[in-house]
């Protein structure tokens, strides 16, 4: 859908970003998150293909928390080289908006330095660290974001992942939570659970065929 079209449902700081990034359109997943209270502070769990725009409705979210809802937004990941990779990305496309921070590090510790920032992107076994230590920034956080948020189904990284959920809705009821993934088993669970909106969509830039190779040759269904 056009931007422009849009321009009644997105904040006025938020779009004039998007405008200045030369975004024209905006792909189906993000305009369902829009439609669904993504600026309204609704909870979302967005399961779309890989690709599909997911990252950036986690951006909307956070450029609305730190814009018009003057909060700090948190970006959690599963894994230490994908925290160094969306910082780079962040740093990139919003250095020039407000202070990025990543803390993704082994030391337990409060990082109290992290006052200062508007985004902290971090690891779910640091954000239970800095949760431990009570660090004091965390009363000012007003959006998580939680990509791959299906992990919460896996054994060793699942426990720590809903515990730090648990504990930062207990901490602050006002939050708003957007859960990101691709592969989801159980979406709706999953968004009753987190008192969210669900907003799936099989829409992909590449179309995706499957098929069968053997003996040198491809059938697909």
């Amino acid at each position: 859908m056009k931007l422009e079209k849009l321009k009644n449902k997105i904040p006025e700081k938020v779009y004039s970003i998007l405008e200045q990034r030369g975004f024209e359109e905006l792909r189906p997943s993000q305009v369902k998150s829009i439609n669904k209270g993504l600026f309204e502070d609704k909870n979302l769990v967005v399961c779309t293909p890989t690709a599909s725009g997911k990252t950036l409705v986690g951006e909307l979210a956070i450029l609305n928390s730190i814009f018009h809802d003057k909060g700090k937004a948190i970006y959690v990941v599963p894994l230490r080289a994908l925290a160094s990779e969306k910082f780079k990305d962040f740093k990139k496309h919003y250095d020039k908006y407000f202070k990025i921070a990543i803390s993704s590090g082994d030391i337990d510790s409060a990082d109290s330095y992290l006052s200062d920032y508007s985004l902290i992107i971090t690891t779910s076994e640091k954000l239970d660290s800095l949760l431990r230590h009570k660090s004091n920034w965390l009363s000012r956080v007003k959006v998580l974001i939680l990509d791959e948020i299906h992990l919460l189904n896996d054994a060793s990284r699942g426990p720590t992942l809903e515990i730090l959920i648990t504990t930062m809705r207990t901490l602050l009821p006002k939050l708003q939570i957007i859960g990101l993934s691709a592969t989801i088993g159980n979406p709706e669970e999953l968004a009753d659970w987190l008192n969210a909106e669900l907003v799936v969509d099989k829409w992909r830039p590449v179309r995706l065929d499957k098929g069968i190779f053997l003996d040198g040759e491809i059938e697909f269904s």
